[in-house]
């Protein structure tokens, strides 16, 4: 294997920059002129967008910037010690000692390993005492060698015990305690498994038995189950999901970004320790149990909007297949049967079969056997339809109450589509459904009726509470503001049809499949079942929002097609697909661009997306599909325009984009000028 860091990679006692992306610039164009990567730029792009998701600074003045990037054709490791400190975003201050890790982004499990390694010797006092030390680069790289080979630093110095430890360890309990941990970060090399280290190390000053799982770039070694079972508390030090989180369901949780593993190891020990002792203590939930009080407890540190944000998207991110599934189906049946299919389908489907094809059918049918199934595509896209709004509701309380709110929620949603109060009413009828689930499931039983509360009491009580609120009081003022918004929506004409296309447009483009996308979406899907040749005011801004959705992606291909040295290989290589992602209808392939330098991206492609919106409603462009992009251009109404529309948008988009790259808020790329060394 090729070893991983040469003398060449080592820097000295050099002032940098004050920067991190100073240094981190430096460090990558090491890696470039040691030819371990193809270009400075792409490289210096993707660690830097690493170093902004998360400061990579460790307690005594160490940094480790590192990421994965295509730019890396060979694993490396370059270091530098600074004579000018840099703030890489430690708790205690600048660093001094940088090791900046590079790896491809299909990087062996070896060499993963050994970079962990090297991430966790850096929280070893005498190793970096060791390195201060060293007089020439090929020090450097002998004790990194020894380091990756588990040997001795060869100027080693009494590990101190940290300052946070002092006081908690005065605090642990006297019986012995079991914790178990997972560590997780974004990147997988270096953070997680120095979370690792510093829990352990923290853990054993104390006197608490603690085993951690790395959930890392290499092999995941699960925790043995009997250790999970015998454990009093767990800690979970991620950045991202944890995997098989069900496996510590009921335990004692204490849930923190992986850098505070680092920084404060003895504080979350202690943490565990006193919610170990706490009955009251928050805990991993029963995931997919019947009784979840501590989804409950959970939810009740979240703020009002933020719960209500949440389970609103829970409710139209399960309602969307229904929408897309049965729309697409719909559209599909008006290709085949013609556009006046919905009347002549019930008559069809009852009197006729393949064998017996009808003889009485819209003109535009493709024939009789096209007009048959027309109908069947026709009437089994409108059944699907028709759960939009009890899916919507349905799971607008299993956000709520979980398992036990999803049948209350479908009954309300049911009775909201009945009495004509639509999309508004299901939100409503939703929102009663799953506070009154999660009510009557917090009520205190009997243990021989606890079998009967998720499957009998909670739905039967929920569904009359909700549903009945729907038919008594409130679903005849929800019908009648619906009413109200669609006679509203289908009076739109001129100048206010284009202002709402260019708000649409905006709300697209503003997060790309976020809340605000969502709401955008939903409300063109909410009223595209009203939609007809004799209403088109739906269709239209069905229309307006899929075009707009469209532009952010195709636009990013574009730019990265118009301006190759202004985006990292990664980028351009993302902008490849974006254009498919983009045909299809799919916003967040724009996401990779806009979370790498959203303030460019996002103005971007709103105003793209604004012009697109406002193009589509002002040529009277319609939709009958709620999804597919391009690819149901025969369900779409004056395609000519529907294209024109995106194709304005896109370039529109891209230009700004490019024009923001170069003038607006210097890049760091361009902060300041660096050694020569780097520029190569």
């Amino acid at each position: 294997m090729t070893q991983l860091i040469t003398p060449q990679l080592v820097t000295l006692d050099q002032n940098l920059g004050d920067a991190p992306a100073d240094v981190i610039r430096f460090l990558a164009g090491k890696v470039a002129d040691a030819g371990r990567a193809s270009e400075v730029e792409g490289l210096f792009t993707d660690a830097f967008a690493r170093e902004q998701k998360t400061a990579t600074g460790v307690p005594g003045g160490i940094a480790i910037p590192h990421c994965r990037s295509a730019a890396v054709t060979e694993p490396a490791l370059a270091m530098a010690r600074l004579s000018h400190k840099v703030d890489f975003g430690a708790k205690d201050g600048p660093a001094d000692i940088i090791f900046f890790i590079a790896a491809p982004e299909g990087a062996d499990q070896e060499h993963l390993k050994l970079l962990s390694k090297l991430a966790r010797s850096l929280i070893k006092k005498d190793f970096t005492a060791a390195l201060r030390a060293a007089a020439t680069e090929q020090d450097i790289v002998d004790l990194v060698d020894g380091a990756l080979a588990d040997k001795p630093a060869a100027h080693a110095a009494p590990a101190a015990v940290p300052a946070e430890s002092a006081p908690a360890a005065a605090a642990a309990p006297a019986a012995p305690k079991r914790i178990v941990a997972v560590t997780a970060c974004p990147t997988g090399i270096a953070h997680t498994y120095m979370a690792a280290d510093s829990l352990v190390a923290a853990a054993k000053e104390l006197g608490v038995d603690l085993q951690v799982e790395t959930q890392g770039s290499g092999a995941v070694t699960p925790l043995d189950p009997a250790v999970i079972a015998a454990a009093d508390a767990v800690i979970f030090a991620v950045d991202v999901d944890v995997r098989g989180k069900e496996r510590f369901a009921g335990k004692p949780v204490i849930n923190a970004p992986v850098k505070r593993g680092i920084d404060e190891p003895a504080k979350m020990v202690q943490e565990a320790l006193t919610a170990a002792a706490d009955p009251n203590a928050r805990r991993v939930p029963h995931f997919g149990a019947e009784e979840n009080a501590e989804h409950a407890a959970e939810a009740a540190s979240e703020h009002l909007g933020t719960k209500l944000k949440k389970v609103l998207l829970t409710g139209v991110s399960y309602m969307i297949p229904f929408v897309a599934g049965g729309g697409l189906l719909i559209a599909l049946g008006f290709l085949m049967g013609g556009y006046g299919i919905p009347g002549f389908a019930d008559k069809i489907l009852a009197e006729n079969t393949l064998g017996n094809l009808p003889t009485a059918f819209p003109d535009q049918a493709w024939g009789p056997l096209g007009a048959y199934l027309g109908a069947v595509l026709f009437k089994i896209g409108a059944l699907a339809f028709n759960f939009l709004v009890p899916a919507l509701a349905g799971y607008i309380a299993f956000g709520i109450a979980d398992r036990p709110g999803i049948a209350p929620g479908f009954v309300a949603g049911a009775v909201a589509g009945f009495m004509g109060a639509g999309f508004l009413g299901g939100i409503v009828g939703g929102l009663l459904a799953g506070v009154a689930a999660h009510w009557i499931g917090s009520f205190t039983v009997p243990r021989w009726l606890r079998g009967l509360m998720p499957v009998v009491i909670i739905p039967l009580g929920a569904s009359i509470f909700a549903s009945g609120l729907m038919f008594l009081v409130l679903g005849g003022p929800i019908a009648g503001i619906t009413v109200a918004l669609n006679a509203w929506l289908t009076g739109m004409t001129g100048a206010s049809a284009v202002i709402l296309g260019i708000i649409l447009g905006l709300m697209m483009c503003f997060d790309l499949g976020g809340p605000v996308n969502k709401v955008a979406y939903g409300f063109a899907v909410a009223g595209l079942g009203a939609g007809s040749l004799d209403n088109p005011a739906p269709l239209q801004i069905m229309a307006a929002v899929m075009a707009a959705g469209m532009v952010p992606p195709l636009a990013m291909a574009l730019a990265t097609a118009l301006n190759k040295k202004g985006f990292s290989l990664v980028e351009r290589e993302n902008g490849k697909a974006a254009w498919l992602l983009g045909a299809s209808f799919i916003s967040e392939g724009a996401i990779p661009f806009a979370a790498a330098d959203p303030l460019r991206v996002i103005p971007a492609s709103m105003v793209g997306g604004a012009v697109t919106g406002a193009l589509s409603m002002a040529a009277g462009v319609t939709s009958q599909a709620p999804h597919g992009g391009i690819f149901v251009f025969f369900a779409i109404g004056n395609v000519l325009m529907f294209v024109l529309s995106i194709v304005a948008g896109v370039i529109v988009t891209a230009l700004v984009l490019l024009a923001l790259k170069r003038w607006a808020v210097r890049k760091p790329v361009e902060a300041e000028p660096v050694p020569a060394t780097a520029a190569a």
